[in-house]
């Protein structure tokens, strides 16, 4: 299916690297928008909250935005888009709105307000543009999602809280397919579920567990050129897929290498690198049974650890932002098995 094939990031308080990333997004010319959220929120952790602006090659180009109330600032930044326009749009969960800037970084607006009523958000999460250019909202403490033109009117909703049939608790990542259907990660019931461009439930993938095929609060979705489902299931430290129909395929626990962010900054701090050849890189978790995929991942460097969004780009790659481990490892799609010629014998 996939391939691991690189790995982007390093931990860093601000300028080249990323703090607690949670999404990516991907703009013109190869760029992409990383956000990176942080925490907790104290004041002088507040200029660690950015955007960070790098491309699939490992170039830092920048930041913009920082922690704050203000316009254009950023608290609980949950989701990144780009629209149509290729404008950056981030849904923040604490403020209960969405934020809009150009490709540049620069604030052109937001709109949103707290609330349950049609078209207010509570802790919005995921976002997604759909084929019309308009942004469907994971509205996760409302049980909901939403549909606003890019400008923030409203235009129509779905669900409620619950566990049946088009019902959420907490929904978090969403996604759409080719054909315009809604794909969306309900995170406390560990499960995925599948929509028509209308909002009617077609198909609910995964149930509570930690066996293949099943989930334990799913984060992200993203769905790929042949239809299968790719989900970050946070809870249990991988990324599973499923075909079309739902079906469990495979699962990913991380192969990480270094990045070459990290490699640069070895090679300025010899001794740093020279302490690190020394180290047990994968050593046995010794904790409770119940623990130890979380503490494998957290001891193991090349590792998921915190897996929350999947992401593919326009060539099929397969991207998967690590809170906790501060960077994004890339997956390329393997080349598709040619069916055997047959010999032609007489």
């Amino acid at each position: 299916m996939y391939r691991y094939s690189h790995s982007i990031g390093l931990y860093a308080l601000m300028g080249r690297g990323f703090n607690n990333p949670v999404d990516v997004a991907f703009g013109s010319s190869d760029v992409m928008y990383v956000v990176n959220r942080v925490g907790p929120e104290v004041g002088v952790r507040m200029p660690y909250k950015r955007i960070t602006i790098c491309n699939r090659n490992q170039d830092y180009l920048g930041e913009f935005s920082t922690g704050g109330t203000a316009a254009g600032e950023i608290m609980w930044p949950a989701s990144i888009a780009v629209g149509p326009n290729g404008n950056v749009y981030i849904s923040d969960e604490a403020l209960n709105r969405v934020s809009i800037f150009d490709p540049q970084g620069v604030f052109l607006s937001m709109w949103g307000i707290r609330g349950t009523d049609k078209g207010q958000l509570t802790r919005p999460a995921g976002i997604a543009f759909d084929s019309d250019g308009n942004l469907l909202v994971a509205d996760g403490l409302n049980h909901r999602i939403q549909r606003f033109t890019s400008d923030g009117r409203f235009l129509d909703a779905w669900g409620s809280q619950g566990a049946g049939d088009g019902e959420f608790n907490i929904p978090w990542g969403i996604s759409l397919d080719s054909n315009g259907s809604v794909y969306v990660a309900d995170w406390r019931n560990d499960r995925i579920q599948k929509f028509n461009p209308q909002g009617c439930h077609l198909a609910t993938i995964g149930a509570s567990g930690v066996g293949d095929g099943q989930l334990n609060r799913p984060s992200g979705v993203a769905v790929d050129q042949s239809g299968n489902i790719l989900v970050t299931d946070w809870g249990n430290e991988r990324v599973q897929i499923f075909d079309s129909s739902g079906n469990f395929v495979t699962k990913y626990r991380g192969e990480s290498g270094m990045s070459k962010w990290a490699e640069d900054y070895f090679k300025a701090n010899t001794l740093e690198f020279e302490e690190r050849q020394k180290a047990d890189l994968e050593p046995e978790p010794n904790g409770h049974p119940s623990e130890y995929v979380r503490e494998q991942s957290a001891a193991v460097e090349k590792l998921f650890w915190g897996p929350t969004s999947v992401r593919l780009d326009d060539e099929g790659s397969m991207y998967i932002v690590e809170s906790c481990r501060h960077r994004i490892q890339v997956y390329n799609p393997e080349p598709s098995r040619a069916s055997p010629i047959p010999s032609l014998r007489s």
